[in-house]
């Protein structure tokens, strides 16, 4: 199991990124959350089997919603959170 935060940077805001993103992440088996940043970036905490991380950030970076556009990606490995149990988009 490994647990990362992802920040996507493009046209990731109004354009159902968290949606698509908590979808892709329920479709995985990923938990966590996603939620939008006041800079206009999209935030995620996500962890999963290391295999399927890469599936999901493979994902999101090529945008999981049809009208948004991703410029970058930035991640970083943080701790596992034993207590989130489903995805969330807040």
């Amino acid at each position: 199991m490994i647990a990362k935060k992802v920040i996507v940077r493009g046209r990731v805001q109004g354009v159902g990124f968290r949606y698509f993103t908590k979808q892709l992440a329920d479709k995985l088996g990923v938990t966590g959350v996603v939620w939008n940043a006041s800079d206009g970036s999209v935030r995620i905490e996500a962890q999963a089997d290391e295999t399927v991380m890469i599936d999901f950030v493979n994902g999101v970076k090529v945008s999981p919603s049809p009208y948004g556009r991703v410029d970058s990606v930035e991640s970083e490995i943080i701790p596992i959170d034993e207590s989130r149990r489903v995805f969330k988009a807040i």
